[in-house]
């Protein structure tokens, strides 16, 4: 049986693609074509916007409460298939079981959220601002908008956009990403079934070119995308251009302060969990530990023992504690920053390279690593590896450790380990980084608050879920009555 080319969802139908030109389908454990996702032309973007366009008015102006149904309905048809959904996520992307369905999870809470629009988008209003005359803001929906989402989250990232667009009466088109697109295709398949209008959401798959019609074309009205910092510059820069609105989450270097007061046990496992969960391919993982003074050395002890001791294999194998990386491309990008670490005086603590997986020789496996006595100037500790990779650097003070964690061109999260209100308020207040952990490995927004970012790590002014993102898919109106 031959491997299928996944379909676009146009007009609230399935549609080949016209194009002709198309990619495997990678599962990174085993190496082995899963499917085929094509590369959809400027054309079929165009079909796919200007059925959201046609789709607008008339979803509008359907009522908040019948839209708040439909994300009720959606939610429901997600529970229904959780599992199913959870190994799409794992065959595709590699992460385990238990990552894939912490992260369906995510993705129904930011459902969840939605089905509240009849409150959430609810304006203001003050009576007599002057004899007579009374001033109110309104919400309105602006028309289509669209997302482009990375691979490392194929389930939750597109939902960061996707419920909040629909449900405050905006029609919508996607671009997963062309890595792992079978999420959102089965995820479709599921808001086929729950009775939308034709047209309100639209999945368009495809690769750059794809995506850079979508950031041109004239009928979008804003785009949301999720990836790296070069690549969000650009769509951040080039949508702009074309008047349109963006939120632009770029790339991470995330550092993790260590206090000598810290709960040393509960520190070491929740860094092991930021560093390597999800393979290190997340823009919250832990990638620096920044040890203050005599924390160093038993920190360090405790790391390499409870990384040691993690089993990489395939994610659907209940015992597997980390998945492969997402492909050959990113094992060797990896392997790369690793030996560069070496090379610029970094020690290896524990070197995941010679890791295999023999049941699956195809797959894209590196073990935890650890570099001891980084410094700030290593490309280690300068640049996104995106990888299970982490940095250690012993530092004297809280004061040095701030520095170095603000003197990055990244601020997208980092968090201080410690019993001490002190230095937790001081790293809160002065941490130049949108999103604070304090005693957290993974520094992770829920649903109902924006996912921060700052500096190179986000290019816009209003952020993904929470209030930012109901801003961001609605324009205020303001009235102004008087009646003689």
């Amino acid at each position: 049986m031959g491997i299928t080319t996944i379909e676009n969802y146009i007009d609230g139908e399935w549609v080949a693609s016209a194009s002709g030109q198309a990619l495997d389908v990678i599962n990174p454990a085993t190496g082995e074509a899963i499917a085929r996702v094509p590369l959809s032309t400027a054309a079929e973007v165009d079909a796919a916007v200007q059925s959201a366009q046609e789709a607008f008015e008339e979803w509008r102006e359907t009522p908040p409460y019948t839209r708040a149904r439909a994300m009720f309905r959606l939610k429901g048809a997600i529970e229904e298939n959780f599992e199913e959904l959870s190994r799409i996520v794992v065959e595709e992307n590699g992460k385990t079981i238990d990552e894939a369905r912490g992260e369906v999870r995510r993705a129904i809470e930011n459902v969840e959220v939605a089905a509240g629009i009849p409150s959430l988008m609810m304006g203001y209003n003050l009576e007599d601002v002057a004899t007579n005359i009374d001033e109110e803001a309104v919400r309105q929906p602006l028309g289509v908008f669209c997302a482009i989402a990375p691979f490392n989250f194929p389930a939750m990232v597109p939902f960061w956009f996707l419920p909040y667009a629909v449900a405050t009466g905006n029609t919508f088109v996607l671009k997963p990403s062309e890595q792992a697109p079978l999420t959102q295709t089965r995820l479709f398949e599921l808001i086929d079934e729950i009775d939308l209008p034709p047209g309100v959401v639209n999945l368009v798959h495809g690769g750059k070119d794809t995506a850079q019609a979508m950031l041109e074309h004239p009928g979008i009205r804003g785009v949301s995308f999720v990836g790296s910092t070069p690549v969000a510059k650009h769509v951040y820069t080039t949508a702009t251009a074309h008047g349109k609105r963006a939120q632009c989450q770029g790339g991470a270097k995330n550092f993790l302060v260590v206090m000598p007061d810290a709960v040393l046990d509960k520190t070491a496992g929740a860094i092991t969990t930021s560093a390597f969960g999800n393979a290190g391919q997340r823009c919250l993982a832990g990638s620096v530990v920044l040890a203050v003074g005599d924390i160093y050395e038993p920190l360090k002890e405790r790391l390499v023992e409870a990384a040691r001791g993690l089993k990489v294999g395939y994610g659907l194998d209940p015992a597997t504690q980390m998945g492969p990386v997402i492909s050959p491309a990113a094992l060797e990008r990896i392997t790369n920053y690793i030996e560069q670490g070496v090379q610029d005086g970094a020690k290896l603590l524990l070197d995941g390279r010679g890791v295999s997986v023999p049941e699956y020789p195809g797959g894209c496996f590196i073990g935890p690593t650890i570099l001891d006595e980084a410094a700030p100037e290593m490309s280690i500790v300068q640049e996104e590896i995106f990888g299970p990779v982490l940095s250690i650097i012993q530092v004297d003070d809280f004061e040095e450790a701030l520095a170095i964690m603000n003197n990055s061109r990244y601020g997208n999260a980092g968090s201080i380990f410690t019993s001490s209100g002190k230095w937790a308020r001081e790293f809160k207040y002065r941490a130049q980084i949108g999103n604070v952990g304090i005693n957290i490995g993974i520094a992770a927004p829920i649903a109902s608050f924006p996912f921060g970012g700052m500096k190179d790590s986000f290019f816009g002014d209003l952020h993904g879920q929470g209030p930012d993102v109901i801003n961001f898919y609605t324009e205020r109106k303001i009235v102004i009555t008087r009646w003689f």
